[in-house]
């Protein structure tokens, strides 16, 4: 079995993104575009990854985790130099080694799997991942010899007329014997106008030493895209987000607008599940089975259960369990765990709260700091007080309880199981089990005063 690696190009700040934020880190369909590329990558055998930082080096450190090996570029003097920084990584091994840009967040384990396999089989020294492109203007072309090998590597800005007819492209994706990479990264010069190491320079060093050199053309060019400006960002985007929206379907969900609804690369979604349009599903949210999702709702690292209808609401950071019914425009807030059953409507927002089986929130009504057992109703307006400007309290509202409408909980506060609250109460001690709370001022009508008031005024 032949041995394989992987080197990933991180370490560029991307100028042309014109960002405070590291180019390799910008997200798609809310995953940085290193982070795709790295687990694409993660999927093939290999003995070893490294990945090539620069500007940014720590939070993309942060950002993969310790999976990888890391090499530093101090300073970004070219695709071969970046290379060369994995020397003492890589250098003495036997195998081949795949060098990816980690810019490349549409290219698939496939793809790689199949250029891998291609350079193989091949016996080649050197490998080019190469796609057709529409309008080949401005990407270096692929030149072929008669017996299909490759003969050079032209860029656009260098090429004849016939040349430039050619629209197999390099993509920047390459396989390599692996000890004849570094050792020919020691021949590369920078006598050029930039004043820069190249990789595809390594190709023509091997090339003139009489090694093969072939290339495997892929039926996707959308994979090979390169993110270096915003635009491409956008094309990333759209493509990336069909691509999520169709797997999904056709593992058995319904989205009624894929055009319209934005699904993570990380989010699951079971079978017969309907998502409307304006949906926004991120994170590491899962939902089950049977649920209806949306429209213009916002989902993000939540886990939904089955049969649970969201509808013009946002959920975050929380769990929703099954045969839930939120919105429309309710607010789940993080560290929320609403149980089976439970219903929160209109204009309700619920913060670090749990809601046993059944309970109900029907609407205008803030829970924040509670825990609120089975089968309990709060009427509208029903209020948690947990935070006095310094510190938050924690209210319990036991099993079955009934809170008025308009009702003031003042934490730390504890309504007993079964208890009612008069409407419009203002509650400040806790009420036992069983028992009616009415916390209001006595009602005093002042009959005639009205005209009273009218006389005086005359």
């Amino acid at each position: 079995m032949i041995n394989r690696y992987a080197v990933i190009l991180a370490a560029g700040q991307g100028t042309r993104m014109k960002s405070k934020l590291y180019k390799v880190l910008h997200p798609v369909c809310g995953k940085p575009m290193v982070q795709h590329v790295v687990d694409q990558v993660t999927k093939l055998s290999l003995q070893k990854s490294v990945i090539v930082v620069g500007h940014g080096a720590e939070q993309v450190k942060s950002q993969i985790g310790d999976g990888s090996e890391y090499v530093l570029q101090e300073e970004q003097l070219g695709t071969a130099h970046a290379v060369m920084q994995a020397s003492s990584n890589l250098a003495d091994k036997e195998g081949v080694t795949l060098v990816i840009c980690g810019d490349t967040p549409l290219i698939t384990t496939k793809t790689m799997e199949a250029l891998l396999l291609h350079h193989e089989e091949t016996g080649a020294k050197a490998t080019i991942l190469t796609a057709k492109a529409n309008d080949p203007t401005g990407y270096g072309r692929v030149i072929r010899n008669e017996e299909g090998l490759v003969q050079k590597i032209v860029e656009h800005k260098d090429a004849t007329e016939q040349e430039r007819m050619v629209t197999e492209i390099n993509t920047g994706t390459y396989c390599f014997d692996n000890k004849l990479l570094f050792e020919a990264l020691n021949s590369v010069s920078n006598n050029n106008v930039q004043g820069e190491y190249y990789l595809p320079d390594v190709i023509e060093i091997l090339k003139n030493q009489g090694e093969i050199v072939s290339a495997f053309q892929t039926d996707s060019f959308e994979e090979t895209l390169g993110v270096n400006d915003r635009f491409a960002l956008s094309q990333a985007e759209q493509l990336m987000k069909l691509r999520i929206n169709k797997q999904h379907m056709l593992n058995g969900v319904t989205i009624i607008d894929p055009n319209n609804t934005y699904i993570s690369a990380d989010a699951t979604i079971e079978q017969d599940t309907v998502i409307y349009p304006g949906s926004v599903i991120k994170g590491n949210s899962n939902i089950g089975a049977d649920c209806e999702i949306g429209p213009n709702t916002e989902i993000n690292n939540c886990h939904v259960g089955n049969r649970t209808v969201i509808r013009q609401s946002v959920a975050h950071d929380s769990s929703i369990g099954n045969d839930v019914a939120i919105g429309p425009f309710a607010h789940i807030r993080p560290d929320s765990e609403l149980g089976d059953e439970v219903k929160i409507g209109n204009f309700v927002e619920v913060k670090k709260s749990t809601f046993g089986k059944g309970s109900k929130a029907s609407h205008l009504s803030y829970i924040g700091d509670a825990e609120v057992g089975s089968d309990v109703n709060l009427g509208c307006g029903s209020i948690t007080v947990n935070y006095d400007g310094k510190n938050k309290f924690l209210t319990k509202i036991e099993d079955g309880a009934f809170i008025g409408c308009n009702s003031n909980l003042i934490a730390p506060v504890t309504v007993g199981k079964g208890a009612y609250v008069a409407a419009g109460s203002t509650v400040t001690n806790d009420v036992p089990g069983n028992a009616l709370s009415i916390a209001r001022a006595r009602q005093i009508n002042k009959e005639d005063y009205v005209d009273r008031l009218n006389s005086k005024k005359d």
